[in-house]
């Protein structure tokens, strides 16, 4: 009787096909968010560190990463140090998109409060 092995391979990715389909996005976009996901999650991504990793220079990869930003799929964040002091961009990176409209982060307009105005 015939005996099958299955070798599975030990370094692999799974992500949903949602950005792989998504018309909007271009060839470059799709593939460097699949890169990027494809990462481990303590993994600290620079611009920098794209352009070394990719034959595309920093140029073109900050380039792909406002249209995944403008598509929902980054977002970003100003990091200020313990003086206050804007210091470094925290990008956050998603494998569906997420919506650019984040109405809790809005400053209430009626009846702020003269402690802590918003």
């Amino acid at each position: 009787m015939p005996v099958f092995r299955v070798k599975k391979v030990k370094d692999y990715t799974i992500m949903p096909n949602l950005h792989l389909r998504n018309r909007q996005l271009s060839l470059r976009a799709k593939g460097l968010l699949c890169q990027m996901l494809s990462m481990p999650s303590e993994w600290n991504f620079t611009l920098q560190g794209l352009a070394y990793i990719n034959k595309e220079g920093l140029d073109a990869i900050t380039t792909v990463i406002h249209e995944l930003e403008q598509a929902g799929y980054i977002t970003r964040a100003r990091v200020r140090n313990e003086k206050g002091q804007l210091r470094e961009m925290e990008y956050t990176v998603y494998s569906s998109p997420m919506l650019n409209e984040d109405y809790s982060k809005k400053p209430v307009m009626e009846k702020p409060t003269p402690d802590n105005p918003t």
